[in-house]
């Protein structure tokens, strides 16, 4: 269990590299591991942390098991507005706005070199609505210690190894190592934030699904002494994201408040292997820095910057089939968070978001079973039903994305979930089809023709808007929708299977919502 003690300051110098000091107190596992809990969490970032401040501010008893030793890099550096509100219902928000990260007051994507760059304001209506560009390894850390502050007990560098189930499908114990020790623990409720493994997904239910139309790989590095997106402006230090001049991809830039920038590349699989095959000699640094050629805009941002190549991690970093989603999130006795079930894509930074999101739908819907708000076959519902709305969201805004920079490819209808994309867009489907007659049974089904309309009005995005007709207004509406949506009240007053969320501290569950 987590015991505090103050650290000396850490500071790290290389080309210019300086990573901040940590205020935050070194912990050590000085208790036992319990061989019993109420809920167990498996994986420490973001999604896992935020469940378990959820739970344990509820009184429930919280374990959580987390593989590597905080801090720990993790790429994912940009968050989206709405995650203030989420750190604020667990009192977190004032250590992040201390803590120094790089406030974002909006996103610029190029999406092409013959348009100028759409342009995302966050602040245009509210000054205080700014988001941050963060060093997850800072920013993961500052949650991690949180979720034990708040009454979980929490335990580093324990890796979950295997999870028993009874003759029912239910989970009921786990087994970890931990250095030169192992030992089981049983609980009531897992909820599995293992982050990219997937341990139940993945190994046990084998429902992960990788979305071909989003079949890419990402190479990244970090440098140093670089410009800025339109300094000495309302817009200064945005984030910046270009598309390839060739169309095979896009690129990142991201200012941090270490003092580097954050620059990657995201490249369709085939497009990457193909260039590399034919260049079979080029390393992975030169071709990185052949590729960011393309992308003009990021060049003059760069400007005289410098690769940072001592730092604490390697030059070029790359990940692949990255882009995944299940058909469940949900069973008896355990929830699925984060990584672990869905990921996107880093563009429109929604990563982090689908996280905390997810984390606490998860401590919302197990609350609700615990204190008989509803059964757990209905609590297992919603919590899918929560997490596959706010994936298939976002999944559009990225695809319509993707559509223009790309031109020529349509994505793939089988990766689109039908329930999903109704809770997500079915207000809108009237004015995506060009028609308020929904009612007929045919008119509710998901086309090609109908995902192709809805991607087209989400470019607007991205794009500067034209709103000299009802139609183009409409458009502005969908996309301010997407927005709004993901806010932790719009999450909460979302009614699914008849039910939205109580966020009231001590009664945190699901309510009936009146017909």
């Amino acid at each position: 269990m987590l015991k505090y003690i103050n650290p000396p300051a850490i500071k790290m110098q290389a080309c210019g590299y300086r990573a901040t000091s940590l205020s935050f107190g070194r912990v050590y596992c000085m208790d036992p591991i319990p061989i019993a809990t109420q809920v167990l969490i498996i994986g420490g970032g973001p999604a896992g942390s935020y469940a378990a401040c959820c739970l344990a501010r509820e009184g429930i008893e919280v374990v959580l098991l987390e593989s590597e030793k905080f801090p720990r890099y993790h790429i994912g550096e940009s968050m989206l507005p709405s995650m203030r509100q989420f750190l604020h219902f667990i009192d977190c928000e004032e250590e992040f706005l201390s803590h120094g990260f790089y406030t974002k007051v909006g996103a610029a994507f190029k999406l092409g070199q013959n348009r100028k760059e759409g342009y995302t304001d966050f602040i245009a209506a509210d000054t205080n609505n700014f988001a941050w560009n963060v060093v997850r390894s800072e920013a993961d850390d500052i949650l991690f210690r949180h979720a034990a502050r708040s009454g979980a007990k929490v335990f580093e560098e324990t890796k979950v190894i295997a999870i028993d189930f009874s003759e029912d499908l239910t989970p009921t114990m786990a087994s970890w190592e931990r250095h030169d020790s192992k030992g089981t623990i049983s609980f009531d409720y897992v909820v599995d934030a293992s982050g990219r493994r997937g341990l139940i997904s993945n190994r046990y239910l084998k429902n992960r699904r990788f979305n071909q139309s989003l079949k890419n790989i990402a190479t990244w590095a970090y440098w140093c002494g670089t410009g800025s997106y339109m300094p000495d402006t309302s817009r200064a230090g945005a984030p910046f994201f270009e598309a390839l001049l060739d169309g095979s991809g896009w690129v990142w830039f991201i200012p941090l408040h270490n003092k580097t920038t954050s620059i990657g590349i995201v490249m369709n699989q085939n497009e990457y292997s193909r260039k590399k095959k034919l260049q079979e000699k080029v390393g992975d640094k030169a071709f990185y820095l052949q590729e960011l050629g393309r992308a003009p805009t990021v060049m003059s941002l760069i400007g005289q910057g410098e690769l940072v190549t001592n730092g604490p991690t390697p030059t070029i970093m790359s990940a692949s089939d990255y882009s995944y989603s299940a058909d469940s999130y949900a069973g008896n006795q355990y929830r699925i968070i984060g990584d672990a079930g869905a990921f996107i894509d880093p563009f429109f930074s929604n990563g982090i978001h689908l996280a905390v999101s997810g984390g606490l739908s998860a401590a919302v819907t197990i609350c609700a079973s615990l204190r008989g708000h509803c059964s757990e076959r209905e609590a297992c519902q919603w919590h899918s039903a929560r997490i596959g709305t706010s994936y298939t969201r976002f999944l559009i805004v990225v695809l319509s994305a993707y559509k223009q920079m790309q031109a020529q490819q349509e994505p793939v209808l089988a990766d689109i979930n039908e329930d999903h994309f109704d809770r997500a867009f079915g207000h809108f489907r009237g004015i995506i089809q060009g028609t308020a007659d929904i009612t007929t049974q045919s008119s509710k089904l998901l086309t090609e023709e109908e995902l192709a309309r809805t991607l087209d009005f989400c470019t607007q995005a991205y794009m500067p808007p034209d709103l000299s007709d009802a139609e183009g207004r409409a458009k502005i509406e969908l996309v301010r929708d997407i927005g709004s949506s993901e806010t932790i009240d719009a999450v909460a007053a979302n009614c699914l299977h008849g039910r939205s969320i109580c966020l009231q501290r001590g009664k945190l569950g699901l309510v009936k919502v009146a017909e």
